[in-house]
């Protein structure tokens, strides 16, 4: 009776075992449509036809009243010289004589200095793929005057361009700039700080009711919604150390993010100290060698993949953030590049928040373009890390 019982027992759990499996796997594949899904639809975004208008006609600000095909580059230089401001046209000649330029240049400052486009409506890729016929029957009925082009937002001027109120010409170089200098701050103040709280907690603090509710603390404070953290931020860094931070700056963004990070990184470098085998470290002292000695040349080198897995999910999640920095002060309009820590900022994520709340659709497919280059950018980012784990890794197996 007792076999019987036994076996009906180990039976139920492995058909328990094989039901958490296939809950496992749909939830899996969910997750992966779920993510493909929005990758598609992202990319949808950042490519089709555009119905663009132009304020001007080439052939009714010549110089020569011909067409823009039938006009040589000097013909173009004089159309230019006498049509454009002479303000704007002094400073792009102290960048470039107008004379050495490509046609490719004059051509592009023609268009954006005098033909003025503008984006009237644009397709999503799928729509310009497979609908053809219904965009230029819809260009024909509302906007004959258009003209449909194919367009990548994806593109260059993206990344090296300022931003801008004209969807055609905004760029993200400023944002990347912001971005990349937060996220450096941030990295450098709470990575070390965490890591030496982390180390403090699980090698030295005594297990007293003071280090339990320290530790409760760090585990709530993970879980406090980021805009919450972000009104700390103007509290303490924008405001009360107005004198260090100089209020609405860089500086005060990457402090916010740091806090914001640091229960996470303490959290993670815990988990990876207690998976240190307790024997390395007694075989450590028992050699004589001191706690921390044991520490530093022993136990953080066996535990240092698994603490930047932890930045690296920590530092993600920086990147991404755009609540605590419009708290903090973030610019949704910048057109100069960020020069120091001082400097009024803006990031990636809040700039793709100001575009998607901007009325038209040609703002909507640049912030799905600026959104694939945000995860380009976090791919790399932790692409870096995880070959910095990897190594650590087999310099300890070695």
């Amino acid at each position: 009776m007792m076999n019987g019982n036994t076996t009906m027992r180990v039976a139920r759990r492995r058909n328990l075992g094989k039901a958490l499996q296939l809950v496992f796997l749909s939830l899996t594949i969910l997750a992966v449509l779920v993510l493909g899904v929005l990758l598609g639809n992202i990319i949808d975004r950042s490519f089709g036809i555009s119905a663009i208008e132009y304020a001007n006609k080439y052939e009714d600000i010549s110089a020569d009243g011909a067409t823009l095909e039938e006009s040589d580059d000097t013909a173009v230089i004089e159309t230019i010289t006498l049509n454009l401001r002479p303000r704007t046209l002094d400073a792009l000649e102290a960048e470039k004589p107008l004379d050495e330029r490509k046609r490719s240049e004059l051509l592009e400052i023609l268009e954006r200095e005098l033909l003025q486009p503008s984006v009237v409506r644009s397709w999503s890729l799928m729509q310009s793929l497979f609908g053809r016929e219904a965009i230029a029957d819809e260009l024909q009925e509302l906007w004959p005057d258009a003209v449909p082009r194919w367009r990548s937002w994806v593109r260059a001027e993206l990344l090296l361009g300022s931003q801008s109120m004209d969807p055609m010409y905004a760029g993200i170089r400023g944002a990347i700039i912001g971005t990349f200098i937060t996220i450096l701050i941030t990295m450098f103040v709470a990575l070390p700080i965490g890591v030496g709280a982390a180390i403090w907690l699980e090698e030295y603090a005594p297990d007293n009711k003071l280090t339990r509710f320290i530790q409760t603390n760090i585990y709530n404070l993970a879980g406090v919604p980021s805009i919450i953290y972000g009104m700390l931020g103007l509290s303490i860094f924008v405001r009360n150390l107005v004198a260090v931070t100089q209020g609405r700056t860089i500086l005060s963004a990457a402090l916010t993010l740091a806090v914001l990070i640091l229960p996470i990184v303490i959290i993670n470098t815990q988990e990876a100290l207690k998976a240190v085998p307790q024997s390395l470290r007694h075989a450590s002292l028992a050699l004589g060698a001191s706690q921390w000695q044991t520490i530093r040349h022993h136990v953080l080198p066996a535990c240092m993949d698994r603490i930047l897995t932890g930045a690296i999910l920590g530092l993600s999640r920086a990147i991404g953030e755009t609540a605590p920095l419009v708290v903090v002060g973030a610019s949704t309009f910048l057109t100069h590049d960020p020069t120091s820590v001082f400097d009024r900022f803006t990031t990636l994520p809040v700039q793709i928040y100001q575009w998607t709340s901007l009325p038209g659709a040609a703002w909507r497919n640049l912030a799905g373009a600026a959104i694939l280059m945000l995860m380009v950018l976090l791919l790399g980012l932790n692409s870096f890390a995880i070959i910095l784990r990897n190594r650590y890794r087999k310099e300890m197996k070695a």
